[in-house]
C-alpha cells in the first residue's frame, strides 16, 4: 500500500470518527440533561413528602395538645367551683355559728376558728396536688410528642439524605463515564491527526 493509499484511509477514519462524535457527545448531553430533570423532579417530591409529613405531625400536636388544655381548664374549672362550694358552705356554718353563739361561746368560737382555718389550707392543698400533677402529666404528653415528631423527621431527613447521596453517585458515575469515552475519541483524533503529520 503506497503513502498516498495511507494517507487517504487515515483521512477516512479522522471523517468518520468526526462524523460519529457530535452524535455521541449531543447524545451524552440529552442523557446527563434528562438525569438531571429526573434528580430535580425526584427531590421536588421528597421535599413534598417532608412538608407533607411535618404539617401532619404538627396538627396531629396542636390538637391533642389543644384537648389537653381543655380537659386542663376543665379539671380546674371543676375544683375551684368545688372548693368555692366547700368554703361558701363552711363559711356560711360559721357565720351562723359565730351569731347563735357569740356572746357564750367566744372561747369555741376561736377553736372552731383554728378548724376552719386548717381545713381551708387542707383544700387549697389539695387543689395544688392535683393541679400539679396534672400539669406534670400534661408535660410528659407533650415531650412524649415531640420526642415522636423529632424521631419521625429525623428517620425521614436520613432517608432523603440517603436517597440524594445515591442519586448523587448515580449521576457522578454517568459523567465520569461520559468523560473517560470523550477523552478516548479526543485522545484517537489527537493520534490520527499525529499520524497524518507524520506522514506528510
Amino acid at each position: 500500500m503506497t503513502v498516498e493509499e495511507r494517507l487517504y484511509k487515515l483521512e477516512g477514519i479522522v471523517e468518520g470518527v468526526m462524523a460519529v462524535l457530535p452524535d455521541r457527545v449531543s447524545a451524552l448531553e440529552a442523557r446527563m440533561d434528562l438525569l438531571r430533570q429526573e434528580v430535580k423532579a425526584e427531590i421536588a417530591g421528597l421535599r413534598q413528602e417532608v412538608r407533607a409529613e411535618v404539617a401532619g405531625l404538627r396538627q396531629e400536636m396542636e390538637e391533642k395538645f389543644n384537648g389537653l388544655r381543655q380537659e386542663v381548664r376543665a379539671e380546674i374549672a371543676g375544683l375551684r367551683q368545688e372548693m368555692e362550694e366547700k368554703f361558701n358552705g363552711l363559711r356560711q356554718e360559721v357565720r351562723a355559728e359565730i351569731a347563735g353563739l357569740r356572746q357564750e361561746m367566744e372561747e369555741k368560737f376561736n377553736g372552731l376558728r383554728q378548724e376552719v382555718r386548717a381545713e381551708i389550707a387542707g383544700l387549697r392543698q389539695e387543689m395544688e396536688e392535683k393541679f400539679n400533677g396534672l400539669r406534670q402529666e400534661v408535660r410528659a404528653e407533650i415531650a412524649g410528642l415531640r420526642q415522636e415528631m423529632e424521631e419521625k423527621f429525623n428517620g425521614l431527613r436520613q432517608e432523603v439524605k440517603a436517597e440524594i447521596g445515591g442519586l448523587r453517585q448515580e449521576v457522578k458515575a454517568e459523567i465520569n463515564t461520559a468523560f473517560n469515552k470523550a477523552m478516548l475519541y479526543f485522545t484517537a483524533i489527537a493520534v490520527v491527526l499525529g499520524v497524518l503529520t507524520l506522514f506528510r
